[in-house]
């Protein structure tokens, strides 16, 4: 197998390992839902108004950055909790930290979209 084959095939196993990390949050993780719900609304309003290419892309690529926080912090619930389920200190302190991560990447949408908006409208 020569070298170009090699690195197709590592590739192709790498998009598959993904969609079944998309799939698997897909199937579990309602706050996914909830995200690509604020991203239908969200992208396409930037896509509408009157904004410039950078603008869109900050807007489109911040929504897309809290559904990859969601998989991280999904990640992050899962590894704690196959280590264990009795309550412990730092496994709570790894899933708020995970929690905190995607509340983090929203607001900094948020905070781009007000940017946006008070340097574009008012």
């Amino acid at each position: 197998m020569g070298v170009l084959s090699q690195q197709w095939k590592r590739f192709c196993d790498r998009v598959v390992w993904s969609l079944d990390g998309w799939r698997n949050v897909w199937q579990t993780e309602p706050s996914l839902k909830q995200w690509i719900f604020a991203n239908c609304i969200s992208t396409p309003l930037a896509l509408y108004l009157p904004l410039s290419a950078a603008e869109t892309a900050i807007i489109t690529m911040g929504g897309i950055m809290v559904l990859a926080a969601e998989c991280v912090n999904t990640a992050i619930e899962r590894v704690v909790d196959d280590i264990g389920m009795e309550r412990r200190d730092l496994a709570k302190q790894a899933k708020d930290a995970g929690s905190a991560a995607v509340a983090v990447t929203a607001i900094s949408v948020g905070a781009a979209w007000v940017t946006i908006l008070c340097m574009n409208f008012l």
